[in-house]
């Protein structure tokens, strides 16, 4: 005869005080999640009347410098063209992108996005953002600029902006991007990429292929990322099946 089970309810269940079936439970269903939002992030719609431009930049740089002044015209060439804005809906140089971008259209809100991370400091909306989306963490925050956007350009940043460029240039290299500029203004950036490929590029102990320097697009000013994304912008529009 079969001993009856001791347990009371449904058969499989894991008791909290066995934190290591616990803990397998919590990671296969973060797993499972991290699966479902990859699988509904693939999906996009068939054609879409704007093209949209990511701008990264500095959160500390206030209006009236040139750096300030410059985005904001940067934006405002790039919404006068047919280009939706997206910061990342904080201070500095993220508000100077929303500010250009609703100077040209102040009635459509969403072609001022923000995408803005919760932080205890300087990370309160912009008052230019017209469209707002929150995040609790950077790693989200990080995904959704990635799937949101057509063209990234990078002005004066920090150790944010880096981690930006970085994973879109990441993406980029590894094929899980195409057809997305990656423009990055000004020498700093320049300097960036050199410094990258000296270090990765020594033969004999490469780090990295020379291809994966051509990524990302140095633009000396405004101008000439102006005159990139006009580009990739009339390829992509050539792509879609606007009514």
């Amino acid at each position: 005869m079969n001993k009856k089970p001791e347990s009371f309810g449904q058969s499989n269940i894991v008791p909290l005080s066995d934190e290591d079936a616990a803990t397998e439970v919590i990671e296969n269903a973060v797993t499972g999640l991290w699966n479902a939002v990859n699988e509904l992030t693939r999906l996009r719609r068939s054609s879409r009347q704007n093209y949209r431009v990511t701008i990264f930049g500095s959160a500390r740089l206030q209006p009236g410098t040139e750096a300030y002044e410059q985005v904001k015209k940067l934006a405002a060439g790039l919404t006068e063209m047919g280009c939706d804005i997206i910061s990342g809906g904080g201070p500095g140089l993220m508000q100077a992108a929303n500010e250009g971008a609703q100077s040209i259209d102040p009635e459509a809100l969403d072609r001022s996005v923000g995408i803005r991370i919760d932080l205890p400091f300087e990370q309160s909306l912009n008052p230019f953002v017209g469209k707002a989306y929150g995040h609790g963490t950077f790693f989200s925050r990080l995904h959704h600029f990635m799937i949101a956007s057509d063209a990234f350009i990078v002005v004066p940043g920090g150790i944010g902006s880096l981690l930006e460029l970085s994973l879109a240039w990441q993406l980029l290299q590894v094929g899980q991007m195409h057809n997305t500029p990656l423009i990055l203004v000004g020498k700093m950036w320049e300097g960036l990429v050199d410094w990258s490929r000296e270090w990765m590029l020594q033969e004999g102990s490469e780090l990295a292929s020379p291809e994966d320097f051509d990524i990302p697009h140095p633009a000396a000013n405004i101008d000439e990322a102006i005159t990139m994304i006009r580009e990739s912008r009339n390829a992509w529009l050539a792509t879609q099946k606007i009514s």
